[in-house]
């Protein structure tokens, strides 16, 4: 009789079950390889900070259309400290805003996808590069699923921030449930992501199109009133090259009239003066 409630008891044990959910800890350190900061420069020179993770392919990977929609020169950079070119983007979804692309790499892990599609209530974390502070972790709730643009989105209390744009949205197993894509303004904590099921629609064995070559014939993603989460800047991280550019602009700019917009995660404040000569 013991012997049959030992074995009675560690089948109900939840530590044997091949879906046992993860710890926050090892879910990050199982995504981590995986997970990408892109640094873009588009057309116009502007520099900008996304997030992406490797899937569906050898050297590929997904992000959001609307973080390379407009490169010029895109790199993806590793946690490790790897540092790798991308060739270009294999494949897109403009409507779900999505992109599928190639890096000049092989031998790194890709992320799981989920194969079922997430309960409302269920933990959720993302993991990207809120305001150029790379390979950060955050967790929240899926708040539920809304019809926007056309088509079911996730939206999640997961706290997002400009740079997430192209992460994923894991579930407690650690398995990719969506891409982190906008966030509504003025409001806290109403993000969204499009579910990873549209990543079917992407093709891996399309031919790559140099950043170069997609620029040239780019159309903007369809715009909202609320925001995407690729964040401009010049360098997040490097706070002390921005302000000494800021410092050289004004050196120049004696007795001319200038704006300028102040962005502290709230509504911008924009002022005018004249630089002193």
């Amino acid at each position: 009789m013991l012997n049959r409630a030992v074995w009675a008891a560690a089948l109900l044990t939840p530590g044997l079950s091949p879906s046992q959910d993860l710890k926050p800890e090892e879910i990050y350190a199982r995504l981590l390889p995986s997970v990408m900061t892109l640094k873009v420069v588009n057309t116009q020179g502007d520099r900008f900070t996304g997030s992406g993770f490797l899937a569906l392919g050898e050297g590929l990977a997904v992000t959001s259309w609307h973080v390379v929609f407009d490169a010029a020169e895109v790199t993806a950079h590793f946690a490790d400290g790897t540092k790798v070119e991308v060739l270009g983007v294999v494949d897109k979804d403009e409507r779900h805003d999505l992109a599928l692309i190639r890096l000049k790499i092989t031998g790194r892990p890709l992320a799981k996808l989920a194969k079922t599609p997430p309960r409302v209530g269920a933990r959720a974390y993302v993991i990207g590069a809120p305001r150029g502070f790379a390979f950060s972790i955050a967790d929240g709730l899926l708040s539920q699923v809304q019809s926007i643009d056309g088509f079911p989105q996730y939206q999640m209390s997961c706290p997002l921030s400009t740079g997430n744009s192209g992460g994923p949205m894991v579930n407690e197993r650690g398995e990719v449930v969506g891409v982190a894509s906008w966030s509504k303004i003025d409001a806290q904590n109403v993000n969204f992501a499009v579910p990873a099921e549209h990543l079917s629609r992407l093709n891996p064995r399309k031919p790559v199109v140099p950043c170069k070559d997609l620029a040239a014939r780019a159309h903007l993603p369809v715009a909202r009133s609320e925001s995407t989460l690729c964040a401009k800047t010049a360098d997040e991280t490097d706070s002390d090259r921005d302000l000494e550019s800021f410092r050289k602009f004004l050196k120049t700019s004696a007795g001319q009239k200038i704006t300028v917009t102040v962005q502290d995660g709230k509504k911008p404040q924009v002022f005018n003066f004249v630089v002193p000569e």
